[in-house]
């Protein structure tokens, strides 16, 4: 039909999404599908309107194929698509499987920044986007300065309202503001100060200012554990590379025992150099009686 362009490596995925309840991106697709997709899915509802073999699959498609074309549901639909694009690349990021929480606390910021300046600033963008898309299929566009009125009720019971009191605030803006509220509850002051750390051992730290490792106690475990894990690589290496040096082939028959004292006085040598002879010689005394007085 030309709506879309076609080349190669293009509209590989131009379908009609299904939307996981966990996953913000399959909304933000199945959003994106049904805009580019419209004038596709009105011919399709249309075939079972007519067509269909029950009377229940021609009910529930006319009234899907009415509900579509008014202006409330396209006004929601690129609500929703803004919404849900800002919060996409944040989505993304926290579903990755080497997370970044420094990058993610910043996208969450990022985030909330981006609804916050759409509630102050982008009412006429997306008002201008509802009407063009509107325009373009052919759906009534309500005159903002007059009376709203509540489908289904009579003009002398509608509301005392306008319409663009009943989009931009009533809509427009609390659906901003249920937003911002999720993203403050979910990610709130006491979790966004760990954007700040500059590394796990931070982290660490951190979560023991804020009793936070009491709280999440398995991954305060995760966390001590990940920074002993290359102290303890480094040790074992330390280990084997002084193994060499100590069992060699000249003492290849060495016990156990005897070579664990032996690996301990090489490998701590450093420690054992602070120690003067006199005290060891007193203390092998002492151990038990000898013939004769070690000098």
């Amino acid at each position: 039909m030309g709506e879309l362009k076609s080349g190669q490596g293009m509209n590989q995925e131009i379908t009609l999404k299904r939307y996981g309840d966990t996953r913000w991106s399959s909304h933000y697709g199945t959003l994106i599908s049904i805009i580019t997709m419209f004038s596709s899915i009105i011919d399709v509802l249309e075939i079972i309107a007519n067509d269909a073999s029950n009377s229940e699959q021609r009910f529930e498609a006319n009234s899907t194929l009415k509900f579509m074309q008014t202006f409330d549901f396209v006004f929601t639909l690129y609500l929703m698509k803004n919404i849900l694009g800002f919060a996409n690349e944040l989505s993304q990021a926290l579903q990755r499987k080497d997370q970044d929480i420094v990058n993610s606390m910043k996208l969450v910021s990022i985030c909330k920044l981006g609804l916050q300046r759409m509630r102050k600033h982008g009412w006429n963008s997306l008002l201008i986007q509802v009407s063009s898309f509107c325009e373009k299929h052919f759906i009534s566009v309500p005159v903002m300065e007059t009376m709203f009125l509540t489908p289904g009720r009579s003009r002398r019971r509608a509301q005392e309202i306008t319409n663009m009191h009943h989009y931009r605030i009533d809509l427009f803006c609390a659906i901003l503001d249920m937003q911002l509220q999720e993203l403050n509850s979910r990610f709130n002051e006491s979790s966004v100060e760990f954007s700040e750390l500059n590394g796990i051992g931070d982290l660490a730290q951190k979560m023991v200012e804020t009793n936070k490792h009491k709280v999440f106690s398995l991954v305060y475990l995760l966390v001590t554990l990940a920074l002993l894990l290359p102290v303890a690589t480094a040790t074992v290496e330390r280990v084997f590379s002084a193994m060499n040096y100590v069992k060699n082939r000249l003492r290849s028959r060495m016990g156990d025992e005897w070579l664990n004292d032996n690996l301990v006085v090489y490998i701590e040598k450093d420690v054992f150099d602070c120690i003067d002879n006199e005290i060891i010689l007193q203390h092998f005394q002492h151990m038990k009686s000898h013939r004769g007085i070690l000098d």
